[in-house]
């Protein structure tokens, strides 16, 4: 069986994620920590401007972009598939989009068993920032 994905998108977010990469262009990356500001909405800045260390789990890349989870949150989602989206309004955040009038937001469904077996490995912030 292929490896499970932990973060998918939806194509209304890549369109977003595309807009935001000709903005700055630069790479970009996503934190979803479980506290201020929006809550547990996910953030999108400019790759490097959001320091992840040891309390961060990489989930994985979505549309070429890492996505990272506070650990405290990630115990809470550990057993999601999580789908990056937008929606209309803004944010209260700090996140990219938020002058765009929308925000990204987390849509999630649980893992089957099976899904549960082949997910792919997370890694903590400071193993990606060891691996760049």
């Amino acid at each position: 069986m292929q490896t499970v994905k932990r973060v998918l998108i939806t194509d209304q977010a890549k369109e977003v994620i595309d807009t935001l990469r000709k903005r700055f262009g630069s790479e970009l990356m996503f934190h979803q920590s479980g506290g201020c500001c929006d809550g547990s909405s996910p953030m999108c800045f400019e790759k490097g401007d959001f320091k992840v260390g040891s309390q961060d789990i990489w989930l994985g890349e979505v549309y070429n972009c890492d996505f990272f989870m506070s650990a405290d949150q990630f115990e809470y989602w550990k057993h999601t598939q999580l789908t990056l989206d937008i929606t209309p309004g803004r944010g209260s955040s700090f996140s990219l989009e938020i002058p765009m009038g929308i925000r990204f937001l987390i849509r999630s469904k649980l893992f089957t068993m099976e899904e549960l077996g082949n997910l792919t490995p997370v890694k903590t912030g400071e193993e990606i920032l060891a691996e760049n």
